[in-house]
């Protein structure tokens, strides 16, 4: 008895020692073991006040047990867990485990709403009725992504309009950033009981201007922190592409992807051809590049992509309405942050598959439109949806 009494104020301590430091895990919002890598982010993490408005975190779930997470910070998605082909939960989409990571992070984009002008605008600049709008210059020469404080770095409204949506809407006011007229944005994320992510995007503005709105989320089907997406296997329903000059600008020419490293009209390994001698891979330092999807019917949806996980057997398909596909395969990832996994954003460990209108458009006559008027309506749609080999 004399031994027993001992014991136990010494586990106490261990206990109260171990919540302590659960307690503080939980609050950084970043795992400390790799058995963590799949749990979605804590929701203290993401509750801060930027720019005089209240940012959280919100979950998406259905019947298949699938959960999303987004933040309105950047109007954006944060992890998708579902089951893989042996039924264990996997995260697909990397991310961070704190708003205040997103922040400080090198690359801004995680995850995020893209606008007002996804891609790149060469110089800055465009013309709409005979007069020239300048935009910051955030990647030199170009304007990328909406210049210096795009989307991904605002604070939306959010309204969960259910358990399996919710939607995010903000005013982008005239000349922010560069862009004429008023915009009200609207992003509606839905999860359907098909493991479907379906994205709707409606605008509309009170002065002409330009608009092309996309998402940023990196993938991983293998799970964030599995390592490299090279063995990925892909398929991109397009057989032409944009090819870019060396600062990732489009020449203007539509070019056939047939006998060159960018065809993808099988389904080949992301890794296969990644580093051939080719000028247009050396530009992108890897795939950076806008493909021109196959068309469909005017407005319907349309196959874009179909991507599996060589280690988890997770298929992801796009199907979108837009014109284009941004192919991003993880070139500029250099090892600067953190997951939320605790894992590193190493080099190609995630991927991009971007709709979108062309880069460059709006200084691109032969390219599809991406003008917006008075009185217009934008809407379009896109869907990322997943399932697993059996």
């Amino acid at each position: 008895m004399i031994l027993h009494s001992k014991l136990i104020p010494l586990c106490f301590c261990l206990l109260v020692l171990f919540a302590c430091n659960s307690a503080r895990e939980k609050h950084s919002g970043i795992a400390t073991d790799s058995s963590s890598i799949n749990n979605i982010p804590f929701k203290t993490a993401f509750q801060k006040i930027i720019d005089g408005k209240n940012t959280d975190l919100f979950i998406l779930r259905n019947k298949n047990h699938t959960e999303a997470a987004f933040t309105n910070y950047g109007a954006r998605i944060l992890s998708f867990r579902m089951p893989d082909q042996s039924g264990n939960l996997t995260d697909v989409v990397v991310g961070f485990g704190s708003v205040e990571s997103y922040q400080q992070s090198s690359e801004r984009y995680f995850g995020a709403t893209i606008g007002r002008y996804g891609n790149r605008i060469a110089n800055g600049k465009f013309k709409l009725d005979s007069r020239e709008y300048s935009i910051s210059i955030n990647n030199s020469p170009n304007a990328l992504h909406g210049g210096k404080k795009g989307f991904q770095d605002v604070v939306w409204e959010a309204k969960q309009l259910n358990e399996q949506t919710l939607e995010f809407t903000y005013l982008s006011k005239d000349m922010e950033e560069g862009f004429p007229g008023n915009l009200q944005v609207k992003v509606i994320y839905s999860l359907s009981d098909d493991n479907e992510l379906i994205i709707n995007y409606e605008a509309s503005t009170d002065k002409k201007t330009i608009l092309n709105l996309t998402n940023h989320a990196f993938f991983n089907l293998n799970g964030e922190g599995s390592g490299t997406i090279l063995n990925h296997t892909l398929k991109i329903d397009a057989e032409q592409y944009t090819p870019v000059d060396s600062t990732l600008i489009p020449l203007g020419e539509i070019a056939a992807v047939a006998g060159s490293p960018f065809d993808f009209r099988k389904a080949v390994r992301i890794g296969e051809r990644i580093e051939d001698t080719n000028i247009q891979l050396k530009y992108g330092k890897g795939y950076d590049h806008n493909y021109v999807l196959n068309p469909g019917k005017n407005g319907e949806m349309k196959a874009a992509a179909t991507v599996r996980g060589d280690k988890s057997g997770i298929v992801m398909e796009v199907f979108t309405q837009e014109p284009g596909l941004q192919f991003y395969s993880g070139n500029f990832m250099k090892s600067k942050n953190t997951f939320k996994g605790g894992t590193k954003d190493d080099f190609r460990t995630a991927f991009c598959l971007e709709t979108q209108h062309f880069p460059d458009s709006p200084n691109q006559p032969n390219f599809p439109s991406t003008i917006l008027k008075p009185g217009e309506l934008y809407k379009t749609k896109t869907i990322y949806k997943f399932s697993s080999d059996k």
